[in-house]
């Protein structure tokens, strides 16, 4: 597994940042269908070759969805596009409120969910998530551009 933490400044802050692109991720899972649209349509005005942008559409259609479902709003997606020595790299990020509580009986059968991680994982270079005491979570995935 590749998964570490890193601090989203680390890419964020660099010089080497080409484009960002922030979009608020409404609390409904209705919602993650047009965030998707959006998002494929910010990787299209990058220049994103289809391969890149089909694995950084399921990569973000996991962690969105995975915001709206399991935590607490807000939410936001973020992407980059920041150079990795010379390569470019697609840097997904998802901040959300943190853990959502969970009632009794309400929790996903493992045949309805619960492969995403795996899907990301597969997909990125290296991928993470970042704590903060204020009680937000930072999801992100590093991925191939071209």
């Amino acid at each position: 597994m590749n998964s570490q933490t890193m601090d989203r400044m680390d890419v964020s802050a660099a010089e080497a940042v080409t484009s960002v692109y922030t979009c608020p991720v409404p609390h409904s899972p209705q919602a993650v269908s047009g965030v998707r649209r959006r998002a494929l349509g910010v990787l299209a005005d990058w220049g994103t070759p289809g391969a890149a942008a089909e694995e950084a559409m399921l990569v973000i259609s996991e962690m969105v969805t995975n915001a709206v479902l399991h935590a607490m709003p807000p939410a936001e997606l973020r992407l980059f596009v920041y150079a990795d020595g010379d390569r470019p790299v697609i840097r997904v990020e998802v901040t959300d409120a943190g853990e959502a509580p969970v009632w009794p009986g309400t929790e996903p059968s493992p045949d309805e969910s619960g492969r995403g991680g795996v899907v990301v994982d597969a997909l990125a270079l290296r991928h993470g998530s970042l704590n903060r005491p204020s009680g937000t979570t930072t999801w992100w995935a590093d991925l191939p551009a071209r």
